[in-house]
């Protein structure tokens, strides 16, 4: 497992021997939780009131919702505090459900359904106490992957507090710290489900850019390690603060977080990377939401999948002499276009701090933290 260090563990290098293989209890294989509102609804209509057409239906307009808002995003988030005006109400009210329906009374002020029937997760759209208890049963263990290099060390401590109270509270967690300078790292108390294991990456040739290469770090550590670790894993980055609880709600096999700046009139400006040299292109009049490669995960083989597939065009455009657009996320952004995410996760995972929330917005859950507001 590696020597331990003032309360975590220092892992060694992919190709070393790490531990023994943890038994797998089958739970690897579960694409999601089965307290999803898709699932109720195809299978425990009754139970809700409803006929499976009703409920076939309810799917289908909430599918036709989220077709709507991903081509006409909330154009009138503002640069300043909202307020309660009649342009932001129609605004909002573009995506509305039917008010009518009986299956989604907590939000209709924003859609809970992609077009290719994936749920989108908001404050008001799940029952936590559902989801913990089936999460339970399945014994499952959960990894963070995270990277602090160079000067982001500054964020290990602020990061740590904050992921140790917030995120799946009460459940096991691995957070696997990625570090150039693992004698920097402060002392931690962490929680007795959570377990900090300390990864060194400098002086190792495969990786001369570190900060350049967490795909394939990733995805060489998820074949070597993660998948005899943990079931789900996560990619955060490190100059992030949980606010709010981040729990089991998140778990599916391929989940992805909807950009904050897709929320704003500026959203086009984080765009993809459209150039058809680069390996990261979307054609024109193609993509559907702008995910931010700053919260990602799903199962480890669908983790591995993607990073994978992300490492090689990445490296394909580097031979090439290419830098995509937003560099990693333009890759992320690339492979869930041909990849359809099974659960995506609202702004309200990932807030960039830069920008101000509109009403939709009912809690923080996660937000990034700029190096000029750290110590």
């Amino acid at each position: 497992m590696g020597d331990t260090q003032e309360g975590f563990a220092v892992l060694p290098l992919p190709q070393q021997v790490w531990g023994e293989k943890r038994k797998r209890t089958g739970a690897a294989q579960v694409r999601g939780l089965e307290g999803s509102l898709v699932y109720n609804l195809l299978f425990n209509a009754d139970k809700m009131g409803i006929s499976k057409l009703q409920g076939l239906a309810i799917l289908m307009t909430a599918g036709i919702s989220g077709a709507i808002w991903y081509h006409y995003p909330f154009s009138s988030a503002k640069d300043e505090e909202p307020t309660a005006s009649s342009e932001e109400d129609t605004a909002l009210r573009k995506s509305d459900l039917n008010e009518a329906s009986p299956m989604l009374p907590w939000r209709q002020d924003v859609p809970v359904l992609t077009p290719w029937l994936a749920p989108i997760v908001w404050e008001g759209t799940f029952s936590r106490d559902i989801l913990n208890a089936q999460y339970v049963q399945r014994n499952l263990v959960t990894g963070v992957v995270t990277f602090a290099v160079e000067k982001c060390v500054q964020f290990i401590e602020g990061f740590m507090r904050s992921a140790n109270q917030y995120f799946l509270a009460g459940h096991p967690v691995n957070f696997y710290l990625f570090t150039d300078n693992p004698e920097k790292i402060p002392p931690l108390q962490m929680a007795p489900e959570k377990r900090l294991l300390v990864i060194p990456v400098q002086n190792d040739p495969r990786w001369p850019d570190i900060s350049t290469s967490h795909m394939d770090i990733i995805s060489a550590y998820i074949h070597s390690h993660f998948q005899h670790e943990v079931d789900y894993l996560y990619s955060i980055d490190i100059n992030s603060q949980l606010l709010a609880p981040i729990g089991v709600e998140i778990i599916d096999a391929l989940v992805a977080t909807i950009s904050s700046w897709h929320l704003t009139p500026w959203y086009r400006h984080k765009s993809y990377e459209r150039r058809p040299a680069s390996r990261a292109a979307i054609p024109e009049g193609h993509g559907d939401f702008y995910y931010t490669a700053s919260f990602y995960g799903g199962s480890v083989a669908e983790l591995y999948k993607l990073t994978r597939a992300c490492s090689e065009g990445l490296r394909a455009d580097r031979e090439k002499g290419i830098e995509a657009r937003w560099h990693e996320e333009s890759h992320l952004n690339r492979y869930l276009v041909q990849h359809k995410p099974t659960r995506l996760l609202s702004p309200e995972y990932y807030w960039d701090a830069e920008l101000s929330a509109p009403r939709a917005i009912r809690v923080k859950r996660m937000c990034s933290v700029h190096r000029e507001s750290s110590r």
